[in-house]
C-alpha cells in the first residue's frame, strides 16, 4: 500500500546526460517532423548541420531509473500509466550540451479504494556547466490499482478548459507504421512501444505509440499554426492523456487562441478517440 509520505520523501539522484545535434534531429523525426521533406518549417529540425532542439526535446533527456519500479513505493507499476505531461522553457533550448536533471515528488492523491492514486512530480533541467535552469517538467503518473490509503483528494492542478466554441486552426498530422520504433531511439525503451507480445498483454493488438510522442506531435501543430516553427515562441505546453494512439493513424487536432494562449485537444477522428485532452500552451505574440 502507498504511503504517501514515503513517496514525498524520496530521495533522486541527480541525471546527467549529454546529447548533440544528432540527438535533436532524432527527436524531432520520432516526433514526425520532416514528414514533408519539402517544409522548410519542418527541416530547421532535422537537419543536424544547422538544426534547432525542438522546444519540447525536454521531456526525452535525464531519465533516471523509475521510482515507480521500487517496491517500497506500495505503487503496483503494472498498472501505471501516464496521467499528464507539462513543459515550462525558461529559455531557448540548445541542440547540444551537458545536462544535469533534478526529480522530486510534489504531491499524491488519493482518489479513493478501487479508484486508483495519482502521483505528481517535478524535474529541472539545468546546463551541468554552469548550473543555469534551462526548463521545468511536471507529470503525473495515475497508478490505477492504489487508490484507498487514506491520503488526501485534492488534485494540485485543474484540468485546463477548452473555449466553448469553433475552433480558430485545426489541422491534421500523420503518424507512421513504424514511429514508436522511432521514438524509442530518443530513450524510452518500454517494449510496450516496440514488442507485440507485450502490446497484447497490456491490452492491446499491436504495440502503442508513445504518449509523450503524441505530446510532441501536438507542440508542432501549435507551433506550425501560431508559431511559425520558430521554438523560442513557446515558453509553456501541458496536457492530459486520454487514449492511446496507434502507430500509423492520423492525428487530427483543433486548436483555440486567445492572445498567448492556445487551447488544444487531439483526435482519432477514424475511430472517434481523444487521445490528449485539456490542452495549453503559452506563446510569445
Amino acid at each position: 500500500m502507498i504511503d504517501p509520505q514515503v513517496l514525498l520523501d524520496w530521495s533522486f539522484e541527480d541525471v546527467v546526460q549529454d546529447f548533440g545535434r544528432r540527438d535533436a534531429a532524432l527527436y524531432a523525426l520520432g516526433i514526425g517532423l520532416g514528414t514533408d521533406p519539402l517544409d522548410e518549417g519542418q527541416l530547421r529540425f532535422v537537419r543536424e548541420e544547422d538544426n534547432l532542439a525542438f522546444p519540447t526535446m525536454p521531456v526525452a533527456l535525464c531519465w533516471g531509473p523509475p521510482f515507480t519500479a521500487d517496491p517500497r513505493t506500495g505503487i503496483t507499476r503494472s498498472k501505471v500509466v501516464h496521467g499528464e505531461q507539462g513543459v515550462e522553457l525558461l529559455r531557448p533550448f540548445p541542440n547540444a550540451g551537458r545536462l544535469r536533471g533534478r526529480d522530486r515528488i510534489t504531491a499524491v492523491v488519493d482518489k479513493g479504494e478501487g479508484k486508483g492514486a495519482v502521483i505528481y512530480s517535478e524535474s529541472t533541467l539545468l546546463d551541468d556547466a554552469t548550473g543555469a535552469p534551462l526548463a521545468k517538467l511536471w507529470r503525473s503518473i495515475f497508478a490505477r490499482a492504489d487508490g484507498g490509503f487514506g491520503g488526501s483528494p485534492q488534485a494540485p492542478r485543474v484540468p485546463h478548459p477548452l473555449p466553448d466554441r469553433a475552433p480558430d486552426a485545426s489541422c491534421e498530422l500523420p503518424s507512421f507504421a513504424n514511429q514508436a520504433l522511432l521514438y524509442r531511439l530518443s530513450g524510452d525503451r518500454n517494449p510496450l512501444h516496440s514488442h507485440p507480445e507485450a502490446g497484447r498483454r497490456a491490452g492491446f493488438d499491436r504495440p502503442i505509440l508513445h504518449g509523450l510522442c503524441t505530446f510532441g506531435v501536438a507542440a508542432h501543430a501549435v507551433l506550425r499554426c501560431f508559431g511559425d516553427y520558430d521554438p523560442a515562441r513557446l515558453r509553456s505546453i501541458d496536457a492530459r492523456f486520454s487514449a492511446p494512439v496507434f502507430p500509423g493513424e492520423t492525428l487530427f487536432v483543433e486548436l483555440w487562441q486567445d492572445g498567448e494562449v492556445i487551447s488544444f485537444r487531439v483526435q482519432v477522428r477514424a475511430r472517434g478517440a481523444k487521445v490528449l485532452d485539456n490542452g495549453k500552451a503559452v506563446i510569445t505574440v
